[in-house]
């Protein structure tokens, strides 16, 4: 891995494959940096909310919640 890192060898297709794997993330997460996405969206949904009255919160953390139980029940 530290011959990667520092460029002293190219990462082969095999091993970037081993690395999705034990990492358990998908290929598109570590290279779209999908992390920082994440937290991304996570920001803008906690700037949302910061406007919005005590009843809206409530109400958006039950859609929420519902569309959480959907998806899992779906996916």
């Amino acid at each position: 891995m530290s011959h990667i890192e520092t460029g002293n060898t190219k990462l082969s297709l095999p091993v970037f494959v081993n690395i999705v794997e034990v990492l358990c993330v998908t290929a598109d997460e570590l290279l779209n940096n999908s992390k920082l996405k994440k937290e991304d969206s996570i920001n803008q949904i906690v700037s949302i909310l910061n406007h919005c009255s005590d009843k809206e919160i409530e109400i958006i953390t039950d859609i929420v919640k519902a569309t959480k139980q959907s998806m899992q029940k779906n996916m």
